[in-house]
């Protein structure tokens, strides 16, 4: 009898029947196609479990089966204890509907303007020009007075002058800047009433001054409805544009009024700024200065037809002098204030007073 293996269990030669095994592979094969292909939270913390259930292996220490998230973030669990604190956030603007404001300091402040940081720092807003303008406005009202007895057209230079500064003091008083329209508008309509006084002569010069101040008023008011600026801004610019343009026009006063009474309306206001301009407490100054225009206009009173009713122009004229230099002190203005405005406003604010009186 020979060695043969047994046939009913041969577990080298004979298969097990192949219907399970392949049932299992197609299942495999299917759920396998149904995995996502990157790398997700699923895919890194299921993987290993799945790989330890294909293989089976020896028991692990509790320390080996801890679950252990495979994610790159971090829970704050794992932050060092000794962490320095993260910085404090900055302090948030404050919202654009907020009235109230800073204290002003040197630095400056956006948020308001310098009269009200002089203000708030216990300063005042009002600020001279001092005596370098004030020396500006005393040549320019010289000239003025030398030339008012020549013939019309040499009063021209001095009087264009006091109106292109004029027109650029008044904006850059008024916080507008650059300003060049509304600038060259008040200026242009300085020199259309130069022009109309000379056309139509010094007895037509009422006319001829209020004509072109009334064109340019309804002139500037149209222009400024047609901006596409915000209301506040459209009102800001028509006031300041028809007030430039008002005393640029009224500077011609000087070219229509009586020429004795242009020199000594001149004369008064170079001698009451510069007296206004000496280091002297205010209300003595505004007495000398008024004190030294009634003499000048005295003394050249005499020297002219007027004689000593001289007197009561000068003192007028000195006395609208000081109002424009007031103006151009207020609301803390800058060194081009004072070498426009500073300069200008005297002569042009005493020009309606030397044109009515005479």
């Amino acid at each position: 009898m020979t060695n043969q293996p047994y046939e009913g269990y041969d577990p080298y030669q004979q298969q097990p029947p192949q219907q399970p095994q392949q049932q299992w592979e197609y299942e495999e094969q299917q759920y396998a196609t149904q995995q996502w292909q990157g790398q997700t939270w699923e895919t890194q913390t299921h993987a290993p479990v799945q790989a330890a259930q294909a293989q089976p292996q020896a028991p692990a220490s509790a320390a080996e089966t801890a679950y252990l998230p495979q994610h790159t973030y971090a829970a704050p669990a794992q932050q060092p204890a000794f962490a320095a604190p993260a910085p404090a956030p900055a302090a948030a603007p404050a919202p654009a509907g907020t009235e109230s404001y800073g204290p002003a300091t040197l630095a400056g402040n956006a948020r308001i303007t310098d009269a009200q940081r002089a203000r708030l720092e216990g300063r005042s807003p009002i600020i001279e020009p001092g005596m370098q303008p004030a020396l500006l406005t005393a040549l320019l009202g010289v000239l003025l007075a030398a030339t008012a007895p020549l013939p019309s057209y040499a009063l021209v230079v001095p009087l264009v002058v006091l109106q292109a500064v004029t027109a650029a003091g008044w904006f850059r008083l008024n916080g507008m800047w650059p300003a060049r329209q509304g600038i060259a508008l008040a200026f242009l309509g300085g020199l259309t009433a130069d022009v109309a006084v000379l056309v139509a002569g010094r007895d037509q010069a009422p006319a001829a001054i209020l004509g072109p101040l009334g064109i340019w008023v309804l002139l500037t008011l149209v222009l400024q409805l047609r901006s596409h600026a915000d209301p506040d801004t459209r009102m800001s610019g028509l006031m300041a544009t028809v007030a430039s343009s008002a005393l640029a026009i009224i500077a011609t006063g000087y070219l229509g009024a009586d020429p004795d009474a242009v020199s000594v309306g001149a004369a008064a206001v170079a001698v009451a700024v510069l007296a206004r301009a000496l280091p002297l407490p205010t209300p003595a100054s505004v007495i000398v200065s008024l004190l030294a225009a009634t003499g000048a206009g005295i003394a050249v009173g005499g020297m002219t037809d007027l004689g000593t009713k001289g007197a009561l122009t000068g003192v007028a004229a000195a006395a609208c002098a000081l109002v424009g230099h007031r103006v151009a002190s207020y609301d803390y203005p800058s060194r081009f204030v004072h070498f426009t405005a500073g300069v200008a406003l005297p002569l042009t604010a005493a020009a309606p007073v030397v044109w009515v009186l005479h």
